[in-house]
């Protein structure tokens, strides 16, 4: 299963599909989201050895070879090529990523953060609260920080983030489409969930449900790399930080998530 942008022909206009690596530099930095111009962000390249693991592992070998095995997830050597450029990201990438969020965030100074898997969606729209009820047992969504719920629209991936401290509930779409409807289902969803486990009501007005505007987060300038977008929004929020990078940082992104997956552990 590899999924990219679902994107409209008004938007397939406004993009040309023409990979980003195709484009110079000064086209790419005149794209770029306002909030992100105020800071230049400067990463840590991979080492030597980093990079040899990581064309070791885009290289020729059996599809479903297994590279990464944990949070009983596995990833075979055809999933890790999903993050090649311009490809598009499965399940098994995203969700591998976001148990390494989850993992990371364990640690003393984190945000305690809760990650449903790109499964839960759907299933939540298919059948209801019943459907998932079950997907929170020996989980108090009320006890965590931040929830994070990956979100797959047909061909495109998009993240909802709910912000249990701050009673918000947001949608990050890096096409900029509006994502209103999702954040009511979700809210809706905890509603349920509040009172079933805690026999309490959710108080709407005290809730803020919002899509994030095009310009106040980062944008891709491709039809592929949507789900790396995810990736990295939740990775960036889920520290607290504010959302610095830019589509130029992609590839970078996609080698590192490489290797962070193969050993498990984020850099």
């Amino acid at each position: 299963r590899q999924y990219g942008a679902e994107i409209s022909e008004e938007v397939l206009l406004q993009l040309r599909l023409e990979p980003v690596l195709s484009k110079s530099p000064a086209l790419v930095e005149e794209k770029k989201c306002p909030s992100s111009e105020k800071t230049v962000e400067h990463f840590s390249p991979l080492t030597e050895a980093m990079e040899r693991e990581v064309i070791a592992a885009f290289g020729k070998g059996e599809p479903d070879e297994i590279m990464s095995s944990a949070f009983k997830l596995k990833v075979t050597r055809e999933d890790i090529h999903t993050l090649r450029n311009l490809r598009w990201l499965n399940d098994e990438v995203i969700n591998f990523y976001m148990s390494l969020l989850v993992e990371r965030n364990k640690k003393e100074g984190y945000p305690a953060v809760h990650a449903f898997s790109t499964f839960f969606y759907p299933k939540l729209i298919s059948g209801g609260h019943k459907a998932v009820e079950r997907w929170t047992r020996g989980v108090d969504l009320f006890k965590q920080d931040l929830i994070l719920v990956p979100v797959h629209l047909k061909v495109h991936w998009t993240l909802v983030v709910i912000d249990v401290r701050k009673k918000t509930i947001k949608y990050f779409d890096s096409m900029g489409q509006k994502g209103d409807k999702i954040c009511e289902t979700l809210f809706q969803y905890l509603q349920e969930e509040s009172r079933e486990k805690r026999n309490l009501e959710l108080i709407f007005s005290e809730w803020t449900l919002r899509s994030m505007e095009s310009h106040e987060i980062p944008q891709q300038l491709n039809g592929s790399d949507c789900g790396v977008f995810v990736c990295k929004y939740a990775d960036y929020i889920s520290r607290d930080k504010p959302i610095t990078f830019t589509q130029n940082h992609m590839p970078y992104f996609r080698r590192k998530m490489v290797w962070e997956i193969i050993h498990q552990q984020l850099l």
